[in-house]
């Protein structure tokens, strides 16, 4: 799989942008503020349909124009055409010129695992940053991954709504708790199936990140421990106190482990930096494994921020996309870009919104 051409009109500081890629290593080098995150941004947003950066998409619109358009060119086993236009009045996604109907039919086509600084919030932050990344590597693996997480989140809406009213209908609530009940129990089984073979990957990642002696664990977390059912009906009373819906797969988490502990109370910065450096490790390597490729790589701006140890945690992963004929792209400044990568790579300039090949 790799990314063959990239459009973007009014996408952040881009008037127009029509870029073609071959496989292989993309170094984006430029000074700060000059766009290179930005083109990172657009082809994670082909891949997802979201922003990296947790911004909505009025934020990616150039400033004092009415909306965006995001296209590329993708080959995998057969060439596909992917349009995106964006505006607070009209949003559209097209794939191979026919208008996308169901997202689920669509995740999947352009697979990418980014790796930048706003990763450290997935060991500091709160543990719906952590969902997002058990659900967003499930939408990638699981085909029906997706719908069941919209209809769980349908039946939560409808359900807190009934339990906000002063006097709520007991059978209509009792309809929403079973549909809860229902998608609820498919999707902890599938997270609990999910972290046996993702945790081991992480483990290894951490130890080429921090060297022997330090140990990573992740542990699934379900907020539900027995029977789901039985547990929101034990819960019915407080929930009338709370008016909300106080347990569920909306609020599983997973608990990151360094030797034992708790690595968000007791890991230091660059043990924090390493262990989700490592979580986006596993994310990438579960996600070669399933599909048989590597995702397209996204570095923004973190190797240069390494010491060498850490820098050669990636080159495992680095190599298999070689070999693949997979992609990186990798942003930098002249002055931080990673020797080691060697000669073997395509060099861009990156300035005031416009990209050139060096």
């Amino acid at each position: 799989m790799h990314l063959a051409a990239l459009r973007l009109r009014d996408f952040r500081n881009y008037a127009r942008l029509d870029a073609e890629f071959k496989p292989g290593f993309h170094l984006l080098l430029g000074d700060n503020a000059q766009g290179k995150t930005n083109i990172l941004e657009a082809i994670y947003l082909l891949a997802t349909l979201r922003s990296f950066r947790g911004v909505g998409g009025a934020q990616m619109v150039r400033h004092g124009q009415k909306g965006y358009f995001v296209g590329a060119g993708m080959l995998a086993r057969a060439a596909h055409e992917i349009k995106i236009y964006w505006s607070p009045l009209e949003r559209k996604l097209s794939l191979d010129g026919q208008p996308v109907r169901l997202l689920g039919d669509y995740l999947g086509t352009l697979r990418a695992v980014v790796f930048c600084t706003e990763d450290l919030q997935l060991v500091k932050g709160t543990g719906r940053l952590r969902r997002r990344f058990m659900d967003l590597l499930l939408t990638q693996t699981h085909a029906g991954y997706l719908p069941l997480l919209q209809r769980y989140a349908a039946a939560l809406r409808s359900r807190n709504a009934l339990l906000k009213l002063p006097a709520s209908d007991p059978r209509a609530l009792e309809g929403f708790t079973r549909q809860l009940v229902e998608a609820g129990v498919e999707l902890m089984r599938l997270r609990r199936d999910l972290w046996p073979r993702v945790a081991p990957l992480a483990r290894e990642a951490g130890a080429r990140l921090a060297g022997p002696g330090e140990t990573l664990e992740l542990v699934y977390q379900p907020s539900v421990r027995a029977d789901f059912a039985v547990e929101l009906a034990r819960n019915r009373a407080r929930e009338q106190v709370f008016r909300s819906t106080l347990l569920g797969p909306h609020r599983d988490d997973v608990q990151l482990l360094l030797d034992g502990k708790p690595a968000a109370k007791f890991a230091s910065e660059g043990q924090k930096r390493s262990i989700a450096i490592a979580l986006k490790l596993a994310q990438a390597e579960y996600l070669s494994s399933i599909h048989g490729a590597p995702p397209i790589l996204l570095i923004d701006d973190i190797m240069g921020e390494l010491d060498a140890r850490r820098r050669a945690g990636f080159l495992p992963l680095l190599d298999r996309a070689r070999a693949a004929s997979s992609q990186v792209f990798m942003t930098c400044t002249e002055e931080n870009w990673p020797r080691e990568l060697g000669r073997d790579l395509q060099r861009w300039e990156v300035k005031s919104g416009a990209l050139r090949p060096l």
